[in-house]
């Protein structure tokens, strides 16, 4: 199996990637850090990549060893984990603590297996070329992106689910098993990346085809020129962008 990513600051970032790619034989996660939006207090000392850097680091052991839990058990895990890092010295209560959203795959004998919580796809190509994607579209039914809606409904029933302070949230997020002979190709996107069809029009089939033929930083290289080119901003022009590919899955 070959397993190749690019992960890229939006060229407007100021301050760390807020992305992070973790991945081991047959595994990769992608975590995307929420940037805050202007003026509103976490209740944490910490920054966002901090935390996606945390996740990363309590993530990783389970999926490294193969620990026979699920997904969304490692990552309830990682979640309660993380909290124990900060606890005496934040405020976890506070709704706008720093979250990440987050995207699984893990690769089995027989089997491949996904976790998407928020919106991160992972997008499946199958031998003869039908392309399956799996996401989590909570966030985008949201029907506005105010502070106090975002406040009141992430975590929250009737909302929308992340990685920040809540380890149940884990449980809230799309998961599934695909047999593993089904799936040839596997792309881990932070929106950042997905936005080549979320955004600019192309279909995942041409994503896909990009990812496996040109590689994931030439599928970056393309919705940066898109990004540059747009005549309107769906709420921020440029993002951090994640891609992963994980290819011949047979081997």
């Amino acid at each position: 199996m070959e397993i190749r990513f690019s992960s890229q600051a939006a060229p407007d970032r100021v301050g760390a990637n807020e992305d992070l790619v973790v991945s081991g034989a047959g595994f990769a996660v992608v975590l995307d850090g929420a940037t805050p939006m202007p003026g509103v207090e976490s209740g944490c000392r910490h920054s966002v990549a901090w935390l996606v850097g945390q996740l990363g680091r309590f993530l990783a052991p389970g999926l490294v060893t193969g620990s026979e839990a699920s997904l969304a058990e490692l990552l309830a895990e990682a979640i309660e984990a993380v909290g124990r890092e900060h606890s005496d010295t934040c405020d976890l209560g506070n709704p706008d603590s720093p979250s990440s959203t987050v995207a699984i795959v893990r690769v089995q004998s027989e089997a491949v297996e996904h976790l998407v919580l928020a919106d991160s796809p992972v997008v499946y190509r199958a031998p003869a070329g039908e392309v399956t994607v799996h996401s989590d579209e909570r966030l985008e039914r949201l029907p506005e992106r105010t502070v106090e809606s975002v406040r009141r409904l992430r975590n929250a029933p009737g909302g929308f689910w992340v990685a920040s302070t809540k380890p149940d949230a884990a449980y809230e997020a799309v998961t599934g098993t695909t047999d593993r002979s089904e799936v040839e190709a596997i792309g881990v996107l932070s929106d950042g990346a997905s936005r080549f069809s979320e955004q600019y029009g192309h279909s995942w089939e041409e994503l896909m085809a990009v990812l496996t033929s040109e590689g994931p930083s030439r599928l970056i290289d393309r919705v940066r020129a898109y990004d540059a080119a747009a005549p309107t901003v769906r709420w921020k022009r440029y993002d951090d962008a994640t891609a992963v590919l994980l290819y011949e899955l047979g081997r």
